[in-house]
């Protein structure tokens, strides 16, 4: 694992809620975890929007454990860097090497690459922790080459307008039984905090809006988006994941560069 840049010019430091040891164990429990998010629906998404992967040049952002990349690498990309604040996941991911990967201890909003480096960056749950989103995506599009793609997954809007609001945001009948998500405060885009496995976790709503135009106007031309919910062969063995129709969790964004 290597070091980022100096990042002593900074004005903040972002969030590092994952090196924090009750949150990394309860997420890294959560993982593991027979029904969970990430097996359901974030990683065969992820996967269909990717597509093929051999020969690319990839930059993995928010890399974790480096579930992903490790994917990329096994299904023939020829080379895949993974940035990562959170010196416990990054731990975690040097737990299982793989060649052709190499993983870098920075912030997103800190990372440094040149132009045209890059032939696919792909991002999982990450951009919600950003607080100004434009410059990230700015430099995405410098770091991609032209025709190169940007894949991402994030927490959906409906879901980040009420965190630290609204919580839970179910809407429950006379029986207990959830009938819909609550959604408030939507126009309001702005800082959340809310307790996840600790409290003060911090995340950023912003609307569906304004990610789109903030892509568009980075340079990228949305190719495809995607707000599933839970496949029906597991729907089938677990009907509790019906309620996951009811409103959209994850939204699944795959864009193209244009220049």
């Amino acid at each position: 694992m290597t070091n980022g840049p100096d990042t002593k010019t900074k004005m903040q430091m972002p969030q590092n809620i994952y090196d924090n040891e009750t949150f990394f164990e309860g997420y890294m429990a959560l993982r593991a975890a027979e029904l969970n998010a990430n097996d359901i629906m974030i990683r065969p998404h992820m996967r269909e929007l990717i597509g093929e992967a051999s020969g690319l040049q990839v930059l993995d952002i928010g890399c974790g454990a480096g579930e992903m990349c490790r994917w990329l690498v096994d299904s023939g990309a020829a080379s895949v860097t993974g940035i990562d604040l959170s010196e416990r996941m990054l731990a975690a991911a040097d737990e299982q090497p793989r060649e052709r990967i190499r993983y870098i201890h920075t912030a997103a909003e800190d990372a440094q690459f040149g132009p045209n480096s890059f032939d696919l960056v792909a991002s999982v749950l990450m951009l919600h922790y950003i607080k100004d989103i434009g410059p990230l995506l700015r430099n995405i599009h410098t770091w991609l080459r032209p025709g190169g793609r940007f894949v991402f997954s994030m927490e959906h809007p409906q879901m980040t307008a009420g965190q630290g609001i609204l919580e839970p945001g179910w809407v429950l009948n006379d029986d207990g039984e959830r009938i819909a998500w609550a959604v408030t405060s939507y126009s309001d885009e702005s800082e959340r905090v809310s307790t996840w496995f600790v409290d003060g976790v911090v995340r950023y709503h912003r609307t569906m809006a304004t990610l789109i135009n903030s892509l568009v106007d980075a340079g990228f031309r949305i190719e495809r988006m995607l707000e599933p919910h839970a496949p029906e062969e597991f729907e089938k063995r677990h009907p509790r994941l019906l309620q996951e129709r009811m409103r959209p969790a994850f939204l699944f964004v795959s864009a193209e560069v244009v220049k």
